[in-house]
């Protein structure tokens, strides 16, 4: 067989596993979620059809046509028989009270604003969810592979210490303790395959199954930096939550003013044209009619009608008021508990880099070098070890948990039209 074919072949097949090998960043995530994701663009969609009914809201009425005979005699029928006898054509045109139509326009328009403030919330939320669920995959990998190391540590110090006791430098419980701590370790693993699994699944609700599936990049992502405290809280006021609430607000404050409105009377203008046909007594003929009217409503019984309208657009009011003050309660209170978070995880994290994890892998290599010496046992030298283990996983737990809690403070820290 030519080789010179198939070697283009070989370069394909290298090229495509390599490519579904490659590393999963949290930018690929975020993108890949913000593409997937069908709740914004649903949400916008709503948002622009209420742009277009807020124009068709604020417009009057279609006008009425009229057509019809005017007293047409019932013995012949014949239009020229009676001098009443009118063909009509006429045009009627509502005009509803004055404040009305502008009210329910600008109602509309605010409710357009909220849907697309609470579109860019929603894209928010879908990045902080996807940054969270990403870094929870990351830890159970990561995290794996330190109990990964640490059993290879293990099995080489279940050869040692066969060794010893073979020679007769240990005892058998040393070696049945060296692999009942290997068992345990197999265990710790398998929780963390597990957790693994689950992250994962978390995640591929955001990104999909594939994505969701592939190797994880082991560099730690860098996520965009906070603003300073007084920057965090004053953004809660300019948040696409907090404005959607305002608009909201805007929107049933409109909703009163029609119903305040409703108080005025309506008009009706009706104009109407009477062709006659035939002749007068003294052999003219008939002239035709034009008639002009206005119909005025007279809103004088408001109590079951107006009054109740008036009251439950208050209350609607009143009730997105306190939403909106509800929400700003609980954005500070999310605000003010990852800010406090965040600090204490600098703070374990800097003394983990600097006294737990030196100390730990300290004291496991002297406890390592005493056990080979015979100076400690092996009680001593599996408890340096699993204190470095857990110190190791703690360490990475911290920095994967202050992450989470950036993540949720650029939502809070964002607003609407910035990348966060």
């Amino acid at each position: 067989m030519n080789l010179g074919r198939l070697l283009p072949l070989v370069m394909w097949l290298i090229a495509t596993g390599l490519q579904a090998e490659e590393a999963l960043t949290l930018e690929q995530a975020e993108r890949t979620a913000l593409a997937r994701d069908v709740s914004a663009p649903a949400i916008k969609a709503r948002a622009q059809a209420l742009s277009e009914a807020a124009v068709a809201a604020g417009e009057l009425p279609d006008p009425k046509l009229k057509l019809g005979m005017m007293n047409l005699p019932t013995d012949s029928f014949s239009r020229s028989q009676e001098a009443m006898t009118q063909l009509q054509v006429g045009v009627r045109q509502a005009i509803p009270p004055r404040g009305t139509l502008e009210a329910r326009r600008e109602g509309m328009e605010a409710r357009s604003r909220a849907e697309a403030l609470r579109a860019e919330a929603t894209r928010r939320k879908v990045l902080r969810e996807v940054r969270q669920a990403w870094l929870e995959v990351w830890y159970q990998v990561e995290g794996g592979r330190i109990v990964d190391d640490l059993r290879t540590l293990f099995e080489q110090l279940v050869v040692v210490t066969r060794d010893y006791y073979a020679a007769g430098r240990k005892n058998q419980q040393d070696v049945l303790r060296a692999q009942v701590e290997l068992s345990l370790l197999d265990d710790r693993r398998t929780r963390f395959r597990t957790e693994e699994e689950a992250a994962r699944a978390a995640l591929a609700r955001w990104i999909g199954e594939g994505p969701a599936n592939r190797p994880l990049s082991r560099e730690f992502p860098a996520l965009p930096p906070l603003p300073d405290r007084a920057s965090l809280r004053a953004a809660l006021a300019r948040h696409p939550e907090v404005l959607a609430a305002n608009a909201r607000i805007e929107a049933a404050q409109k909703a009163l003013a029609e119903a305040r409105a409703r108080y005025r009377p309506g008009l009706m203008f009706d104009v109407t044209y009477g062709n006659r046909v035939g002749n007068n007594p003294d052999g003219s003929s008939r002239a035709d009619f034009l008639s002009a009217m206005v119909s005025l409503d007279l809103p004088l019984f408001t109590k079951n009608r107006q009054d109740r309208t008036f009251s439950a657009r208050r209350q609607e009011f009143e009730a997105a008021r306190l939403v909106r003050d509800d929400l700003i309660r609980r954005l500070e209170k999310s605000l003010d508990a990852d800010l406090a978070r965040l600090g204490r995880l600098d703070e374990r994290i800097r003394h983990y880099d600097r006294k737990v994890l030196p100390e730990t892998a300290q004291n496991a290599e002297a406890s390592l070098a005493a056990y080979r010496s015979g100076v400690t046992d092996f009680t001593g030298l599996m408890r340096a070890r699993l204190t470095e283990l857990d110190s190791r996983l703690m360490a990475l737990r911290l920095r994967v948990d202050r992450a989470k809690a950036q993540a949720r403070l650029l939502y809070l820290a964002s607003r609407t039209g910035e990348d966060s």
